[in-house]
């Protein structure tokens, strides 16, 4: 089992990190659905948990069907190391933990994910561990210091108004003060952007979305250097946020296809952001490939592709997009993304629920904002489908 330094992207993905056994002569990794192993393990051909460099002992601290997948996704990354979680949430919360302790300053973007913004705002706090905010708009401006802080944490493209991060800018400052830089670079996806080759020492990701990218799994991603590596890995086995052998299994074979994929997922937004821009209903689109956003010089300098996530507010307000979502025939209205099914969400009621109404709408988050997560479908079915969803709305 190990990386054999392939150049093309779509063959990392299909033969990354495989484990073929020659007794067997098995093409994919298999499940190994195992709570304990053989310890100690005395048979010099033993395989060895790469979290530890000893035979494996135990499936919370490491399994063979994990490290298969660690090993593939760390060569889309072109990181050394890769960790698998049991959720995206789990694979932030290992890796802050891992960096910061009580008295210590993170410095974020305040577009956050409203489950990370709530962990920042409360659980890390409570932890004795500070946060102060800033908008992506000043850190792209390289009006900021990093002194005093711990980490600096990203998101690559926000969620849901699809800003983006100038990470080769950020990580410059930071490297002024020697500052990790973490990076939740879900909404990318390692085949549009690879924030470590940008300057970031972390990159997570919500495996759940486009690694996986069929919606059946739960699970976290995080690539890094041999030093975070070992701590955040440590942190893991601790908070218990180990994956199970078959959501890893699922992974794996889900990433198999995230180039092809991802393609799909590009080219469909494209198109479909290219009907809304006409479209009379729709009051403002976002959408990191449009050459009128303030963020699409930073989006060709940080991205390869602009991914498959569109947003958009109708003119109507929130009552306008619960009737455009209602009428909407292909699309199901679900609070994910980045799988091969298009979904569709009203942020409001999902994933910033639970942030208060002022600080949404100072984050550009209107009521009446839809998140729509282009899947591979043929994009002429998705247009007419959301015409004939226009239509439903007076």
């Amino acid at each position: 089992m190990e990386n054999k330094n392939y150049k093309g992207f779509n063959t990392k993905a299909v033969h990354g990190g495989e484990l073929k056994i020659p007794e067997f002569g098995n093409v994919t990794t298999p499940v190994f659905e195992n709570s304990t192993f053989v310890y100690p393990n005395y048979n010099s051909e033993a395989y060895l948990d790469h979290t530890s460099n000893l035979p494996y002992i135990y499936s919370r601290w490491g399994n063979p069907t994990l490290q298969a997948l660690e090993l593939k996704y760390s060569e889309l990354e072109n990181s050394h190391h890769g960790l698998s979680f049991s959720s995206g949430m789990s694979a932030i919360v290992s890796t802050v933990l891992s960096i910061c302790k009580k008295g210590d300053r993170i410095l974020s973007i305040s577009d956050l994910y409203g489950q990370t913004s709530s962990f920042f705002s409360k659980d890390a706090l409570e932890m004795g561990i500070e946060t102060d905010f800033i908008s992506v708009e000043k850190l792209n401006s390289e009006e900021f210091s990093t002194r005093g802080y711990s980490m600096i944490y990203l998101e690559s493209i926000t969620n849901p108004t699809l800003k983006v991060s100038n990470i080769k800018s950020t990580a410059k400052i930071a490297g002024e003060t020697e500052t990790p830089v973490v990076v939740d670079a879900t909404f990318a996806s390692p085949y549009n952007q690879k924030p470590l080759d940008l300057g970031a020492k972390v990159s997570i990701h919500s495996g759940t979305k486009y690694l996986a990218g069929h919606s059946d799994i739960v699970l976290g991603m995080a690539a890094t250097d041999e030093h975070l590596f070992h701590l955040i890995h440590s942190k893991r086995k601790v908070l218990g946020g180990t994956p199970d052998a078959l959501q890893a299994f699922l992974a794996s074979r889900g990433i198999k296809t995230l180039g092809l994929r991802m393609q799909k997922h590009n080219a469909n937004a494209g198109e479909i952001f290219r009907y809304l821009k006409q479209e009379k209903k729709v009051k403002r689109v976002f959408y990191p490939g449009d050459p009128d956003s303030p963020f699409y010089d930073v989006a060709r300098k940080n991205l390869s592709g602009y991914g498959g996530m569109i947003s958009f507010e109708l003119i109507g307000g929130i009552e306008a997009a619960r009737l455009f979502i209602k009428h909407l025939g292909i699309p199901s209205a679900a609070p994910s993304l980045g799988g091969v099914e298009s979904l569709v969400t009203l942020p409001v009621d999902t994933s910033h629920s639970t942030i208060p109404p002022q600080i949404r709408k100072s984050l550009g988050i209107e009521d009446g904002l839809v998140r729509f997560s282009t899947g591979i479908e043929d994009p002429e079915d998705l247009i007419s489908d959301m015409q004939n969803a226009f239509e439903g709305v007076k």
